[in-house]
C-alpha cells in the first residue's frame, strides 16, 4: 500500500524543479545588462558583437553551474557591482539566447 502512495506523491511534484536553472530571472532585464556591461568587452576580445565567446567550440562554460560561476567571476573581476538578481537575469538571458541548459 505504501508504494502506490509514494508513486502518487512523487507524480504530483512539479516537473520544472530543475528544468530551467534561471527560471527566476528576467530575460529582458538580462539582455539590457548584457548590452550595457558585457557586449563591448566581449567585442574587444572576439570582434563583431562579441557573441563568439558563447558559441566557440572551446568555450569555458559547459553547464548552468559554470555559467553562474562565470557571471559571478566577471562581476567580481570587473567590479560591475551587480546584485545577485542581476546575475540571475544575465544568466536567464544568456541561457535563453545561447546555451539552452536544462
Amino acid at each position: 500500500m505504501k508504494a502506490p502512495l509514494l508513486i502518487l506523491a512523487l507524480s504530483t511534484l512539479p516537473l520544472s524543479v530543475s528544468a530551467n536553472p534561471f527560471a527566476k530571472g528576467d530575460v529582458m532585464a538580462g539582455e539590457k545588462l548584457h548590452k550595457e556591461l558585457c557586449q563591448s568587452c566581449h567585442a574587444k576580445r572576439f570582434g563583431g558583437d562579441g557573441s563568439r565567446i558563447y558559441t566557440r567550440a572551446d568555450r569555458r562554460v559547459k553547464n548552468a553551474e559554470g555559467l553562474k560561476q562565470q557571471i559571478a567571476t566577471c562581476n567580481s573581476m570587473l567590479g560591475t557591482q551587480l546584485f545577485p538578481e542581476d546575475e540571475v537575469n544575465l544568466g536567464a538571458y544568456l541561457n535563453t539566447r545561447y546555451y539552452k541548459f536544462k
